[in-house]
């Protein structure tokens, strides 16, 4: 499926209305067009804007992902695990941004404490939102968890929302200032 394209939801699904965040049920059969399926997949169904997450990609047709193994047994050192994580970070959208969360500047912060002696971790995300009432912040909340908790070496992921300090443009990446016609 592309962007532009529309599909009958091939089973009942749960999504987020964009921007107010609220869960809806979609039900099989209604017709969905793609919007964007950047992080997740924007679609429009009777004129609303939604919201679904990877893992119900299925219900457009669309392969679900598996979780990802570091191939072969081997663990990953904890900077290659680091690098991984701000790379799935990237992989986070907000719906009606086409620039990742990470080149958004809304992430401050990620911090991996090891649980017990193996090589499993615990992430700790902080991070913010464009707007304080935006509502899709615990979307966007649980899209980051999803993705780390997707790790094999991540068995816990807490995501905290915080305000201070607040996000202003100044903490965009350039690229991202770029691509949305700031510079």
């Amino acid at each position: 499926m592309n962007v532009g394209d529309s599909i009958p939801l091939t089973r009942d699904v749960e999504a987020s209305i964009v921007p107010a965040g609220d869960k809806v049920t979609l039900l099989k059969g209604e017709e969905a067009t793609l919007t964007q399926d950047l992080g997740g997949y924007t679609v429009v169904v009777r004129g609303n804007m939604f919201r679904l997450a990877d893992k119900d990609a299925d219900a457009l047709g669309i392969a679900v992902a598996q979780k990802q193994s570091t191939g072969g047994g081997t663990p990953r050192s904890k900077e290659d695990l680091e690098k991984e994580i701000w790379a799935q970070l990237k992989n986070c959208y907000d719906p009606e941004i086409p620039v990742n969360i990470v080149d958004l500047g809304l992430v401050y912060g990620c911090a991996l404490e090891p649980i017990g002696a193996g090589q499993t971790y615990k992430a700790d995300v902080k991070m913010t939102l464009t707007a304080p009432g935006c509502g899709m912040g615990p979307v966007l909340a649980q899209d980051v968890q999803n993705r780390l908790l997707n790790l094999e070496e991540i068995e816990e992921a807490n995501v905290e929302i915080v305000w201070d300090p607040p996000w202003n443009q100044g903490l965009m990446t350039d690229a991202a200032k770029l691509q949305l016609g700031l510079m």
